[in-house]
């Protein structure tokens, strides 16, 4: 089957063939159908609905020029694909939707490597702070023979197939007050993503954390649950977070990474035309998604700045760095360290 020249280490994982029983999946269910679209099926064959969900609101790129442009492009495509899309976690929250996309109830989701960490563990250090320089490290990462082994490795251990990663964004803090160096967290409460990762991350970073889901993020800084916390600036953004926060720490502290996440059974009941056009499609507009969160990111700060909507504070990142990277350098063994040790080579 014809691959794009894009990400080769995950693309070529379409390749694989692998089943979801070892996850409950039910490999005899709906197996005429199977058939039927694997062997080519016919003319009059009704076109397949795939569910596409994710956490993100529909002022976000990655709907906006993410899960839209999917939709056209595949459906323009006519080889028999429509899909139905479901943002802003109208299927629930990280962990219950990546679940979902193993047991099959939903088709295609947009996940971290954090939540896909919680059935394939060493995937998360993808999430440690300062790991990637920037996005083009992460994506040149990927297209590496370790970004292809690490690919086989995930697919294996998750049970769901990994279309392609998309950038989700430079991850910076949001407070009430400056941060300027690690010391500056001594007494705040910053959030974070219930992850063992993200956790991780606050430790190496010198942080309190406070471990509040990704939907209730507002209140919790609304109500001072929590002091800050950290995310994209598009998603700073989306959430409306300039209302409850008045500094914007330009720490850079991780280069947001998402995988395209499809349940591995619906995979195999497509024909090899649709697998090609799905494939080709997540990684054409994986660049247009990029290049759109780059210039909100760009826009967004130029226009708080200038609206005095926030205080953009540009912090001394070297000293974050250099706390992180001696935290992961010190703290990780085995498979873990290996991987973090072959990014941070790549840099």
């Amino acid at each position: 089957m014809k691959r794009s020249t894009h990400l080769r280490g995950i693309a070529g994982l379409s390749i694989l063939a692998l089943a979801l029983t070892a996850c409950g999946g039910d490999g005899d269910s709906d197996s005429d159908g199977a058939t039927e679209a694997t062997t080519g099926g016919n003319a009059a064959a009704e076109p397949v609905t795939l569910s596409f969900a994710h956490s993100y609101a529909t002022s976000h790129p990655h709907q906006t020029c993410g899960a839209e442009l999917v939709k056209e492009k595949v459906e323009e495509a006519g080889v028999g694909l429509e899909i139905e899309i479901f943002p802003d976690s109208t299927l629930g929250g990280h962990a219950e939707r990546f679940a979902s996309v193993v047991s099959g109830d939903i088709d295609i989701d947009i996940q971290g490597p954090s939540e896909i960490s919680q059935t394939f563990e060493p995937v998360g250090i993808l999430d440690a702070a300062y790991a990637f320089n920037d996005a083009d490290h992460l994506f040149g990462f990927f297209e590496s023979d370790a970004g292809a082994e690490l690919g086989e490795q995930i697919i294996e251990g998750s049970g769901a197939r990994i279309l392609t990663p998309w950038y989700f964004g430079m991850r910076h803090f949001t407070s009430n007050t400056p941060l300027n160096t690690p010391a500056d967290f001594d007494g705040l409460r910053m959030r974070f993503p219930d992850t063992p990762q993200f956790l991780q991350n606050a430790e190496a970073l010198g942080a309190s954390p406070t471990s509040v889901a990704f939907e209730e993020v507002y209140i919790s800084l609304q109500q001072g649950v929590v002091d800050g916390q950290e995310n994209p600036i598009p998603t700073i953004d989306s959430l409306a977070l300039p209302e409850v926060q008045s500094h914007l720490n330009l720490t850079g502290h991780m280069v947001g990474i998402h995988m395209i996440v499809v349940n591995e059974e619906k995979w195999q009941s497509l024909n090899e035309d649709q697998q090609e056009v799905l494939q080709s499609v997540f990684e054409e507009v994986r660049d247009t998604n990029r290049g759109c969160i780059e210039d909100a990111e760009n826009e967004l700060v130029e226009q708080w700045q200038d609206e005095g909507t926030m205080e953009i504070v540009e912090p001394d990142v070297d000293s974050f760095r250099a706390k992180a990277e001696e935290f992961f350098t010190n703290e990780l063994e085995g498979e873990k360290l290996e991987l973090y040790q072959t990014i941070r080579d790549q840099a």
